[in-house]
């Protein structure tokens, strides 16, 4: 690259015209690359093309900072242009059976010099074809949804994928995301953090793997850098992974590509074996819970107190009170409550629900349909203390049989809120 450092022109809010370095010429840039990962086929799929930026004299420079620059001085298209070239010209694609992700801006392929035919025969060019490349787009408002539609639409006509970045941050929404379609959505990072510190974040990020990914898209989850970040990772069945626990942006080689793939192999193995070990915990779990449950029916009908006679059973995590219903749903005397759960500080009168009606909850029409068995209800936030609850019922024996055991659980304090509770235990 020539060191003459060349000038851009520009009118400055007087109407004056200012004279500014050309940022590309007065900064060095270097392409690197992150691989991405498929841990079904545990193997490496993409690479996300990203730069490194230093000043002529050696200090590093943020790539937000200098596109920041580029917007107030009106470079942003100069700036694009130029470093999809370099990230195309440094790709070695005759050794990759592999995506190339390139992160760009829609607005920048208005001008000529880098339109989407401009850019598609830069692929062919350098030997890449269009459909090996993936075109992040930032899921963010857009001042034109009409225009960046339009946009999408002759990108796949050239044969281009697209996939959104930071989706579930600022201004992303699903009718955006079910209007673009995008062949891979990549999830915020801020998504997988929050759900390795609050379960209830993770239960939300796995319901929106899901239903990202029966709306017709693959779901990338980015920035791992922990294997617990993994483990949340691959619970959610997310299609494709990307973070510093596998690989660091750099170099591409078939040296680092082999040492990539061994690390997924070895976090998907580590992480068979810890699911192996909750599975065999939680059937531990469930099978004594079905023995108290059913202990507690026959000391009912033998006429036991209720509060003796589900004592053991409210000793068991996560188990929070025991009721039972008339053949017509109506609760027979108050609830049977865990010890934490009787030091409660707050009043709330719907602790004392005698007499109230649950006859059309699921947990009840569950026992009816299925007696004698132990049946489970899908979560739901309980009354009386507005927590996430499941809720175990089962018809009682003999001379009892009309009458219905249900026993409260708290799903988020048994195992870290991962276990899921069988139909029928």
């Amino acid at each position: 690259m020539s060191s003459v450092v060349r000038l851009s022109r520009r009118k400055d809010r007087r109407g004056r015209t200012a004279v500014m370095p050309d940022l590309v010429e007065s900064h060095d840039f270097q392409s690197v690359y992150q691989p991405i990962l498929s841990p079904t086929h545990q193997k490496l799929v993409g690479y996300e093309a990203l730069v490194r930026i230093r000043q002529r004299d050696g200090t590093p420079v943020s790539p937000p900072e200098l596109f920041d620059q580029a917007h107030h001085r009106d470079q942003t298209a100069t700036l694009d242009r130029h470093l999809l070239n370099l990230h195309l010209g440094n790709f070695p694609a005759e050794d990759q059976s592999a995506w190339l992700f390139l992160n760009i801006n829609p607005h920048s392929c208005t001008h000529p010099e880098t339109s989407l035919d401009h850019l598609a025969d830069q692929c062919r060019d350098f030997g890449i074809p269009p459909d090996r490349i993936v075109l992040e787009l930032v899921e963010t408002a857009s001042e034109n949804p009409e225009a960046l539609l339009r946009f999408i639409d002759r990108a796949r006509e050239q044969g281009f994928q697209i996939a959104i970045d930071d989706f579930g941050m600022g201004d992303s929404n699903f009718e955006r995301l079910w209007r673009i379609n995008p062949l891979i959505v990549k999830l915020d990072r801020s998504l997988l953090v929050n759900a390795e510190q609050n379960n209830r974040a993770r239960l939300l990020l796995e319901s929106l793997v899901h239903m990202i990914r029966e709306s017709g898209s693959l779901v990338l989850l980015e920035g791992i850098e922990t294997p617990q970040q993994a483990r949340i990772a691959l619970s959610t069945e997310a299609d494709l992974l990307q973070g510093f626990l596998f690989a660091r942006p750099g170099g591409i080689s078939e040296t680092t590509s082999k040492e990539t793939e061994s690390r997924l192999k070895a976090v998907v193995s580590q992480s068979s074996e810890w699911s192996l070990k909750d599975s065999q915990d939680h059937q531990t779990y469930l099978q004594l819970l079905r023995f108290e449950v059913l202990e507690a029916c026959h000391l009912i009908v033998r006429e036991v107190p209720f509060a003796t006679a589900c004592q053991r059973l409210l000793r068991l995590d996560g188990v929070k009170r025991c009721f039972v219903l008339d053949r017509n749903g109506i609760q027979l005397g108050n609830l049977a409550r865990a010890n934490p759960d009787l030091q409660r500080a707050r009043f709330n009168p719907l602790y004392e629900s005698a007499g109230a009606c649950w006859a059309h909850r699921e947990y009840f029409i569950n026992a009816r349909e299925r007696p004698q068995q132990v049946t489970c209800s899908r979560p739901y936030v309980g009354l009386p203390d507005a927590r996430r609850t499941v809720t175990l019922s089962t018809t009682l024996p003999s001379a009892y049989q009309h009458e219905v055991l249900c026993v409260d659980i708290h799903p988020d304090a048994v195992f870290g809120g991962q276990l899921t509770f069988p139909d029928i235990l």
